[in-house]
């Protein structure tokens, strides 16, 4: 895994994968790297336009690869269920999803369906989309889930049940980080649950370290940007690495046939800021099978989604 790059990932033809945030940042850089490997590359992104413009940048890069826009508002249920229903239209499988999109540190905001924005985007809009699509993902041979977490979820001492929704108190990065905890607990019920019903589906997470991505290099006042930008853009530029460096972690997580159930990747150097991928740790509250299970359930009800072919989890 030492000195892994995208020029390093195994062909991908005859594959079919959805990449969530693909207008750009790490996931306009996925998108393009599994195009250019073979995949046929499902671009999810909210805005139609970025979108077009995005698809239409990844073609120019990859010619010969095969890239298509899917329209996704991740903070609104009713968008998931028509973005999913256009990818089953489209494809008899998918191969790979990546959960890429999300937005960090925001003002305190609600989505469409009146979750707590952060919360809605980051752990249940992903949720609901990887439920949603769970019929073309076990249609697959061996599909991948990859969830994109943060090293914030080390800020986050558990999840606040007793106010889910920030209801009674909201700090931007302090629920940020519990969104990134959240990613951890879902990608690894998500895979005590697929393997406790015999799939052969795996769902593993990734972080991109210090990358410049969309969450920090938004102007002020643009979806998505949060309070720290200004802070953060400068450190990027001396500690961090490009979003396409950044997007290595799932890349290797999307793709490598090393990668089992539950690993998290992220980068090597600084800390886990920059550099090549490799499997990296979590805390223990990203381990609390019982905070994993709460979440779940707690996660149908809000979402209206379940996953009724995967069985209780494994023991």
């Amino acid at each position: 895994m030492a000195g892994w790059t995208a020029g390093d990932i195994p062909d991908q033809g005859g594959r079919t994968v959805l990449v969530t945030g693909a207008n750009s940042g790490l996931g306009f850089h996925t998108a393009l790297q599994l195009g250019k490997h073979g995949a046929r590359v499902l671009m999810a992104a909210r805005d139609a336009a970025r979108g077009e413009q995005a698809v239409e940048r990844a073609r120019a890069a990859a010619p010969e690869a095969t890239f298509e826009l899917v329209s996704l508002d991740l903070a609104d249920l009713a968008s998931i269920a028509s973005a999913a229903a256009d990818v089953a239209s489209r494809v008899d499988r998918l191969d790979i999803l990546v959960n890429n999109a999300g937005v960090m540190a925001i003002p305190y905001q609600q989505t469409v369906d009146g979750f707590e924005k952060q919360l809605g985007t980051n752990h249940l809009g992903h949720f609901a989309l990887t439920g949603r699509l769970l019929p073309p993902l076990l249609a697959a041979p061996a599909a991948r889930v990859v969830t994109v977490s943060s090293t914030a979820h080390r800020s986050a001492n558990g999840i606040n049940f007793d106010d889910l929704q920030s209801e009674r108190s909201y700090s931007p990065m302090r629920v940020y980080g519990q969104t990134k905890l959240a990613n951890l607990l879902f990608t690894a019920e998500l895979d005590r649950r697929a393997r406790g019903a015999g799939t052969a589906m795996v769902s593993v997470a990734a972080h991109p370290g210090l990358a410049s991505t969309g969450l920090l290099t938004t102007r002020p006042g643009e979806p998505g940007r949060g309070f720290f930008g200004a802070f953060f853009n400068p450190l990027v530029k001396i500690l961090g690495q490009s979003d396409a460096a950044g997007a290595w972690p799932q890349l290797y997580a999307a793709t490598m046939p090393d990668v089992t159930g539950n690993d998290y990747f992220g980068p090597r150097s600084l800390g886990e800021q920059r550099g090549h991928p490799k499997k990296v740790g979590r805390t223990p509250w990203a381990t609390d099978e019982r905070s994993a299970a709460r979440l779940w359930e707690l996660s149908e009800g809000l979402t209206g989604v379940t996953y009724d072919r995967l069985n209780a989890p494994a023991t």
